[in-house]
Parts: C-alpha cells; structure tokens; sequence
C-alpha cells in the first residue's frame, strides 16, 4: 500500500507545530553526561520510544477513535449518522477526551512535561483549525493551557483522513526524530550515521505504533502507563535553566 501523502506531511519535522524547539529530553541527558554518543543516543531513543513514544502514541490513537466512532454495519459511519444526532455525538467525544486529557495528566509526573505537552497541543492546534478548520477540535477540553498534544493530534489526524495506526506511527515517529536531530546539534555528531540509527529504530517503532493503535479499543484508565522516572527528573531540572538550546 502506498504511503498517503498527508501522513507524510503530518509527520515532517517541518509542519508548523514547533517540534524542532524541543529535544525530547535529550539536552538534559546530554548535560548530565548520560548521553555522549551515537551507541548512548540509540538507547537513549530506544527507551523513549517504549516509554513515552508508546504513552503517546496510545492517547493519540485513543483521540482518533474518538473522532471516528465505529457504526455497526457502516461503511461510512460520518455519512450513516443523522444529522440530529451530531450534539449526541459531539457530546459523547467531549466526555471521551476529558477522561483521556485527565488520564495522560496523571501518566506525565513532571509538571514540565505536562507544561510542554500543552504548549505543544497549542501549536499543533493553531496548524490545525487553520488546515481542517470543521475538525472538532471544540471538543477538546477547555484546561489551562490547552489539551495535551496527543490529544490534539488524534483528531487532526482523524480530519485528515489518515487510519488509527497511521496516527499512532507519526506520534510514535515524532518520538524519536525530534530527539536524534536534536543530537546532531548537542553532540556533533554524523548526520548520516544519525540517521541510519532512525533506520534500525523502524521496526520497533512501527511495533509500538501498532502495540498504541490496539491499545486504543480499551477504555482510557487502562491505556498504557511506561514511565521514565530519570526522563521526569531531567525534565523539572532543564526547566530550572536560564540558558538552554531548546525548550525541552
């Protein structure tokens, strides 16, 4: 099967949702001295992607499912649905994605993390009303400072037509590549080489997408929980930095 183009365009570092200010993590790692070369990176992206990438990916296949409610026995479940039947619907997935926001709250124990989360649902949200301005992204929790940005991804992801695990694989992608490009500019290290790392990580993120779209069906108490204690800790420390090369 081709590759539709719009995941292509959903998962490019160049989408205007300002993923390339932040490192994932990998600029406190680096200062700590946890991280200083190609073989440290790969296990520094490969437990993110089992950890956070995972998380991630599981929310924002949650918030496509529930833009794109399954109906029995429909091929085209938007076109089956009564039109009486939208504030019903709109309703249903507001109430679906407050619990999802609050359970993705209570998976990020750093309040820095749960801070850039949101910064990133913001910008990620602005590219989106714009793009799919009749995607329902009214229905998304009215927090302080915003949904979470898997969240947001979900629905954005829905409007483009793109299936449960197509989202799941460019939130589980964006996982790693942000931080591996980050680790071209922390560490000097060979553009090349840094990307055939991203190439041996394929496999194991196309498994944790998959692993996120399944998870999906359950209800959001029971999605994934991995967490990174050393990942929160560096996480509240960078903030703490007055000169820093990226926001995360």
């Amino acid at each position: 099967m081709a590759t539709p183009s719009l995941l292509l365009l959903l998962a490019d570092g160049r989408f205007p949702a300002g993923a390339h200010a932040h490192s994932g993590g990998l600029e406190a790692a680096v200062a700590a001295g946890r991280v200083t070369d190609l073989a440290s990176l790969e296990a520094f992206l490969a437990g993110r992607l089992a950890t956070a990438g995972l998380v991630g990916a599981a929310f924002a296949a949650a918030a496509h499912r529930a833009a794109v409610p399954e109906t029995v026995g429909s091929a085209h479940p938007a076109r089956s649905a009564a039109r009486s039947d939208v504030p019903a619907r709109s309703a249903a997935r507001s109430g679906v994605l407050a619990r999802l926001d609050a359970e993705l709250d209570a998976r990020t124990a750093a309040p820095a993390l749960r801070v850039v989360s949101r910064r990133q649902g913001r910008a990620l949200l602005r590219a989106g009303r714009t793009i799919w301005p009749d995607a329902p992204f009214a229905d998304l929790p009215a927090t302080p400072g915003g949904a979470h940005q898997p969240l947001v991804l979900g629905l954005l992801c829905a409007a483009a037509g793109l299936s449960r695990v197509e989202t799941a694989t460019i939130s589980a992608y964006g996982t790693v590549t942000g931080a591996a490009s980050a680790g071209v500019r922390l560490l000097g290290l060979d553009p090349y080489q840094v990307q055939a790392l991203l190439v041996g990580l394929a496999d194991a993120c196309d498994g944790t997408a998959a692993d996120a779209a399944r998870a999906a069906d359950d209800p959001p108490e029971r999605l994934p929980a991995a967490a990174a204690p050393l990942a929160d800790i560096h996480a509240e420390i960078h903030a703490t930095w007055e000169v820093r090369l990226f926001a995360s």
